[in-house]
């Protein structure tokens, strides 16, 4: 799950929502979101877990799974629709149907009321600083594996000795990035 620590760590933060057509209760009033820090804002860069819910399911064959979907209501998904405007892209299922919608958008999180992680205060939503394509996915991902491939670098027998940006970054006392 994503980490956001310090002061106004939780405000203007860009933001990108997966929604499935699917991911909509039976009743039509609950729609389910994965919304994640996009991973080209200050608030993603080096996070190994972007999305705002990531709770462990074990699935009926045993396996361990992550549910990253958080519950909107209607009004509220609608907020957030109207803040990413035109910043869409359709996600895709390997046949090229389309199976639900990338949002690009901005605004302030807070701590779940119910259940675990963070959900967006859709009253504080407003037009990302970053445009999605079909690639903010795949980017997303890298962005993910690389936060993590990095830690695990940096607890190894290489971690000894920093890499030289790391060394220029402490010598001109910049903050290194909170990690998730």
């Amino acid at each position: 799950m994503a980490l956001l620590r310090g002061r106004g760590a939780m405000t203007g933060v860009n933001l990108i929502a997966k929604v499935y057509k699917n991911g909509v209760t039976k009743n039509g009033k609950t729609q389910y979101a994965d919304v994640q820090l996009d991973a080209r804002g200050p608030h993603g860069q080096g996070q190994t877990n972007l999305h705002l819910v990531s709770d462990q399911v074990q699935g009926e064959d045993g396996e361990v799974r992550y549910n990253n979907g958080a519950p909107y209501s209607t009004g509220q998904m609608a907020e957030i629709v109207k803040a990413a405007g035109p910043n869409t892209e359709p996600i895709l299922n390997e046949d090229g149907n389309e199976i639900g919608t990338l949002y690009g958008f901005k605004g302030n999180v807070m701590p779940a009321t119910r259940g675990t992680g963070l959900v967006v205060n859709t009253k504080s939503v407003g037009a990302s600083e970053f445009k999605v394509d079909d690639k903010t996915l795949d980017k997303q991902f890298a962005s993910m594996r690389a936060a993590r491939e990095a830690r695990a670098a940096a607890k190894g027998p290489q971690a000894q000795t920093p890499a030289p940006e790391a060394e220029q970054g402490r010598a001109a006392g910049v903050d290194e990035p909170v990690a998730g």
